[in-house]
């Protein structure tokens, strides 16, 4: 199954670049945004397995509107842009976050981020999974312990 992926990118040309590399890779570009408000849009809307986002667009800039995606949607974004200075990787740690590539991206290292990306995102959801499932399984022990409690005290 093609994994599915929403750009955001303010730039027509770059955002055209992108869409190819990943065609011919065999990614589904499943939406494209010029702006941060229309990302969070598109990805609450079409549900992509990854968002590359740009940091420098209008409206809303990449860092927030990956930090909206994260924590309403938890979906993996790889943050692309010009800018490498360290204040603007120290903002883009944040949990979603699954790589950051400097401009001029080549096919290389974008397909490269990308399987990573994707391949982190996936063990972090299984991950996710199994302390959900180790938490129910905790609370349930707790009850039945309780009842044990209750009946022995009888």
């Amino acid at each position: 199954m093609k994994k599915r992926i929403l750009i955001a990118e303010d730039e027509p040309i770059i955002r055209l670049d992108l869409k190819v590399m990943l065609w011919n890779h065999g990614y589904e570009v499943v939406g494209e945004a010029g702006d941060g408000d229309r990302a969070i849009e598109l990805a609450y809307k079409l549900k992509p397995d990854l968002v590359l986002m740009d940091i420098d667009m209008p409206k809303l800039n990449g860092l927030k509107a990956s930090e909206v995606i994260g924590r309403q949607l938890d979906i993996p974004v790889l943050l692309i842009t010009a800018y490498s200075q360290k204040q603007f990787v120290e903002k883009s740690k944040q949990d979603n976050v699954m790589g950051y590539l400097v401009k001029p991206v080549s096919e290389v290292s974008l397909i490269s981020a990308v399987i990573i990306a994707l391949q982190q995102a996936e063990k972090t959801q299984k991950l996710k999974l199994t302390l959900q499932l180790t938490q129910e399984q905790i609370q349930k022990r707790k009850m039945i312990e309780r009842a044990k409690g209750q009946l022995d005290g009888k």
